[in-house]
């Protein structure tokens, strides 16, 4: 059975800067959720970050390859530099995607760990620009496909796809 990483925000969890989740009603999640398929992991939270927190964004919206690269870092709205949490944070949950064999991950959008197509512009003032976070990033980079937490049914054709090379050999 395909495991899937998810947003712990997602499953209810509140784990978010304000202290808040964004539980999703889905029910393809609540689905794969009773099959057990789902493995819950927050970023921010197993990076060290306390809940609630100062919210978080990549300066100038850079994304996440960016802050991997060290050419970026993730300020809260006084200045202070988090990214060591977010980086720590992200190799944690590649390490729990590889220890439960994901190669899918439903996250969050927007999140400066989470977002897969976009997060905030890094100014504080509740724009959003094209982007990754860093999780994310890190995700893709080692080959774990992810999806934000509005696009589950592309999540589960992927997901089907998967399982169909599997259990064929086609890579179709």
């Amino acid at each position: 059975m395909e495991r899937i990483l998810v947003s712990a925000c997602l499953l209810g969890r509140r784990v978010r800067y304000d202290g808040g989740a964004k539980t999703s009603d889905d029910d393809l999640l609540a689905r794969w959720r009773a099959e057990g398929r789902l493995v819950p992991f927050c970023p921010e939270v197993e990076g060290g970050l306390p809940v609630p927190r100062p919210p978080a964004e990549i300066e100038g919206g850079a994304g996440g390859a960016a802050v991997l690269a060290g050419e970026a870092r993730i300020l809260t709205p006084d200045g202070a530099d988090v990214t060591e949490a977010f980086l720590s944070g992200a190799r944690q949950a590649l390490a729990a995607a590889r220890s439960s064999g994901v190669r899918v991950a439903v996250l969050k959008e927007g999140s400066p760990s989470c977002g897969s197509l976009r997060i905030y512009d890094g100014a504080h003032r509740g724009r959003t620009t094209p982007g990754q976070g860093v999780t994310t990033a890190l995700l893709e980079l080692n080959g774990i496909r992810v999806f934000g937490e509005d696009r589950v049914p592309d999540a589960a054709r992927y997901l089907g796809t998967l399982t169909e090379f599997r259990e064929t050999g086609d890579p179709r």
